[in-house]
């Protein structure tokens, strides 16, 4: 049973009003909006409310606004919501106050409306308790759907929580589960992937999990600083020299809690960092001053997959390599199809996280293999690091 209560725990919501908080900071460029994920997220909690018979108000900030910032009104997002939906949804003009109320008063059971900005007022950011007040007045419950902003203790993810009863909606509560299954009580051995350029924006990460895996594979320009630590010349590739002394401490905090790390042998290195620029395969040893290692080598690659053949859950942030510039790509690309092989037959839980391995996990045509993709950015890495994020903490029963 969940340490915070669900959907499940509601019955018969007529006449009530739910405040939700869902994720509507969708990216917008001309007006268009370029991908509604965030938006279809929101319709399994947003339809069950409505259902039950509830006045649904969803709470939603969108970019940045200093002040009331016309281009940044959530107006054009809830028509989108709209579509998206199938159905109407109300936009109300205000976040808060009589106005607002005199809308709700008008909406029938089982409608949808969308408040304006919370960042339209300076007190969303700062959890002013105030504004948490004022907006609370509007509803009955509170219903979390947003993840992505539970790192943020903000009015609408914290405020309001602690002063209606608290529920999570079905996006967060899928959320957790996953992310429980993979780091709260996972089945074991459990494998961890971490990549990217550099080791200085995943040090929290990475002295986590050693504590948390059994095998922690770094892959990206973050390997060529632990390949460094190690007395290996990795020319001319990305490498914070300054930080090998803390490679090498996480590489002897892994060996003290039994983790496995694993680091590439055999690595794509070439001269210049383009798109199919004459490259070839190395020994990690046999790396020229020159050359820039852009990718983990095939042999690496395999090894890695035979590594997660013999695990039982696997956590994943960051490509391996360039994975941006073919052919800096293959290594993401196999090693995530033998994760989403080894998914489909039942044998691993595949969790993973964070913009760039979204991206390259559709490049690979695998998102929708693993047991689960988080669009978390923020949150999914600060989880990564064993925080406390305040817009779960503010759920717990």
């Amino acid at each position: 049973m969940p340490d915070f209560r669900t959907l499940d725990d509601l019955d018969d919501l007529t006449g009530k009003v739910a405040l939700v908080r869902c994720d509507l900071n969708v990216p917008v460029r001309d007006g268009d909006i370029g991908d509604v994920t965030r938006l279809r997220s929101a319709i399994p909690t947003l339809t069950e409310l409505s259902e039950k018979g509830a006045k649904v108000l969803v709470l939603s900030h969108f970019g940045r606004p200093k002040g009331k910032d016309a281009m940044l009104s959530l107006s054009p997002i809830s028509s989108a919501l709209e579509k998206v939906l199938g159905r109407e949804v109300i936009f109300i003009t205000e976040t808060y106050g009589d106005a607002a109320a005199q809308m709700v008063g008008l909406m029938k059971a089982g409608d949808i409306a969308c408040l304006e900005n919370t960042r339209f007022h300076d007190g969303e950011t700062k959890n002013d308790p105030e504004l948490a007040k004022k907006i609370a007045a509007l509803g009955d419950i509170f219903v979390s759907d947003a993840f992505s902003a539970a790192h943020r203790a903000h009015v609408s993810t914290v405020g309001v929580a602690e002063l209606l009863p608290a529920y999570a909606g079905r996006a967060m509560e899928r959320e957790l589960s996953a992310l429980d299954a993979a780091l709260g009580t996972p089945e074991r051995p459990v494998a961890a992937v971490v990549g990217g350029a550099k080791v200085s924006t995943k040090l929290d990460v990475l002295n986590n999990l050693v504590k948390k895996v059994d095998h922690l594979i770094i892959g990206g320009g973050m390997a060529n600083t632990f390949l460094a630590a190690k007395g290996v010349d990795v020319g001319a590739s990305l490498c914070e020299h300054d930080l090998t002394d803390t490679a090498l401490r996480i590489l002897s905090a892994a060996e003290a809690a039994n983790c496995t790390v694993h680091l590439p042998y055999d690595v794509v290195c070439a001269r210049e960092f383009a798109a199919n620029a004459e490259h070839r395969t190395a020994n990690v040893h046999e790396v020229a001053k020159d050359e820039m290692i852009l990718d983990i080598g095939p042999a690496a690659v395999e090894a890695l997959g035979d590594v997660l053949k013999t695990c039982r859950t696997l956590v994943w942030n960051g490509p391996l390599g360039a994975f941006e510039l073919a052919p800096f790509d293959t290594a993401t690309v196999a090693l995530a199809r033998t994760a989403a092989a080894l998914t489909n037959d039942g044998g691993l839980t595949s969790v993973a996280g964070g913009g760039d391995t979204v991206a390259a996990l559709n490049h690979a045509g695998v998102a929708d293999d693993f047991s689960f993709v988080s669009t978390a950015g923020g949150a999914f890495l600060e989880w990564m690091e064993g925080k406390p994020l305040p817009g779960v903490e503010a759920l717990k029963r």
